[in-house]
């Protein structure tokens, strides 16, 4: 048997070094490069345009529950961060500061000058902000519930950044309600997990675990914080989204206060939530694989690429119409909503080329025309859920009437595929021993190998101590991604053996 390794796209491949793996299929896709501004990305057409059209069904399943869209101000006031004591805590060290508001050139340099008499930080996240706007908004019970969602970008001070999953600048929404009970709060925040949760699993293909955060991992601020987490390839965590139930601490640092039914002066329930183009990072690392990027079809900028194959210029203008009818017939088809997202590439390349350009961007189908195929009114069809060279003929006709139902054939089984791996990566535990071996770096042969992929998802009961957490992340770089919300029979803690309520899903983590 031959040891050689097949050719990828791709190099290193997942398995060689799962990072640089990640940052390749970056740049063969073309998604994004590093800017100038150390820590910050730009983010390239294809890139982008799957940031679009995860904003353009997200805010549909927004406005469908109700919310609005707003913008508020990028700069705050760093007295607003002093009012609520956990929020300047857990966001201080991350702050990017303007003390100055002009420059001015002495010795051929530029110095800032002018200072400010209150420093403004540029926005990490607006619950203070927003909650001013909302002290002002909100008088009487009937103002509420209040129901905002903002489109925008934020600033993180990054120390290790990486593109799309932690930058010192990127984009997402940020919900910000209202409510005048408890309950109502609770309700709001319940609901927006699962709009992240539908949307991850029916439009990402990405599997995720509901749950709630424990104490060490809530937002700053929060009463609870709950989230979505996903495994990706490297049997890593991600954290998705998140939905806090804020209580009352942001809406009496901010003073939002209303007048109840009862004639009494009363501070409202907040909540906020938010997913942010990491999402695009949790793809990649989901649903990648060595030959590059792979899009799930509905999110997908192109869901079928036609790529005419032409070695004769005599040949050239009858396949070209041929594929410019079908590239009509096609987007008069739709798909989840939309109608099909078709691009004829006409450019004077190979066919070979261009096919492999468009296998490492990920787009979901691929149609080869050539002199050919027209002569039997056919197509010859690739699909990114399978390998490059598994190409099938099919009929024009039967393509077009079953176009749908093949791109949803391929969300499904990215869907699939990616549940799978979760699963066969998901170990029950109950002692500690055997959860230390579990996620224990395995010894390489040499120093500068890469360290091989391993671990993965643990379920182990938790007494919910926070030292004990703190004590496993030193040891393990291991946290509680979530408490899930699913029901779980109580046992007893490895760590401990104290009483748990519950199992948890213990995992290493972006």
């Amino acid at each position: 048997m031959s040891n050689a390794k097949a050719q990828t796209a791709i190099t290193p491949t997942r398995a060689d070094n799962y990072p640089e793996w990640y940052l390749e299929v970056i740049k063969a896709a073309d998604l994004a490069e590093n800017s100038d501004v150390r820590g910050c990305m730009v983010i390239k057409p294809w890139g982008y345009a799957l940031w679009e059209n995860i904003q353009r069904v997200l805010d549909g399943m927004f406005k469908a529950t109700g919310h609005v869209n707003a913008y508020f101000p990028l700069f705050i006031p760093i007295s607003y961060f002093e009012k609520e004591a956990a929020h300047v805590e857990g966001f201080a060290t991350e702050c990017a500061v303007v003390t100055h508001h002009k420059l001015e050139l002495r010795d051929g340099k530029l110095i800032p000058v002018g200072e400010l008499t209150e420093p403004l930080v540029v926005r990490p996240t607006s619950e203070l902000i927003i909650g001013a706007s909302f002290a002002k908004w909100v008088k009487s019970y009937r103002d509420l519930p209040l129901l905002i969602n903002q489109w925008a970008n934020v600033v993180r001070w990054e120390m290790r950044p990486r593109i799309f999953l932690r930058t010192a600048e990127f984009l997402w929404q940020e919900g910000h309600t209202a409510h005048a009970t408890s309950q109502e709060a609770v309700e709001e925040t319940m609901t927006m997990l699962g709009v992240y949760a539908d949307f991850a699993e029916n439009w990402l293909a990405l599997p995720v675990i509901q749950g709630e955060k424990t104490a060490g991992e809530r937002f700053p601020g929060a009463l609870q914080t709950y989230c979505i987490e996903a495994m990706m390839q490297d049997r890593k965590a991600l954290q998705a989204g998140t939905s806090h139930f804020l209580g009352q601490n942001f809406s009496k640092a901010s003073g939002i206060k209303f007048q109840d039914d009862k004639g009494e002066m009363v501070h409202a329930w907040t909540t906020s939530w938010g997913v942010s183009t990491r999402l695009i990072g949790g793809m990649i690392m989901t649903h990648a694989d060595d030959d590059g990027m792979v899009c799930p079809p509905k999110l997908a900028p192109e869901q079928v690429i036609i790529i005419p194959v032409i070695q004769k210029p005599e040949d050239r203008d009858r396949v070209m119409a041929y594929c410019k009818a079908l590239e009509q017939e096609l987007e008069a088809q739709t798909f989840a909503g939309t109608p099909v997202r078709v691009h004829l590439d006409g450019r004077d390349m190979r066919g070979g080329d261009k096919a492999w350009q468009w296998i490492k961007k990920g787009a979901p189908i691929r149609l080869e025309i050539g002199p050919r195929d027209l002569e039997k009114d056919a197509v010859f069809m690739g699909r990114r859920d399978k390998g490059p060279k598994e190409k099938v003929g099919m009929p024009r006709a039967e393509l077009v009437a079953n176009i749908a139902t093949l791109l949803q054939d391929i969300q499904d089984a990215l869907f699939a595929r990616a549940k799978a791996y979760r699963t066969e990566h998901t170990r029950v535990i109950d002692t500690k021993d055997e959860f230390y071996a579990y996620f224990a770096a395995p010894k390489t042969k040499k120093d500068n190998d890469p360290t091989p992929i391993h671990g993965g998802f643990a379920m182990a009961h938790f007494n919910g101590d926070p030292k004990l957490e703190a004590q496993i992340k030193d040891d393990l770089g291991v946290t509680v991604r979530c408490i899930p919300l699913e029901p779980g029979e109580p046992g007893t803690c490895p760590f401990t053996g104290q009483p748990s309520a519950k199992r948890v899903v213990w995992a290493k983590s972006y």
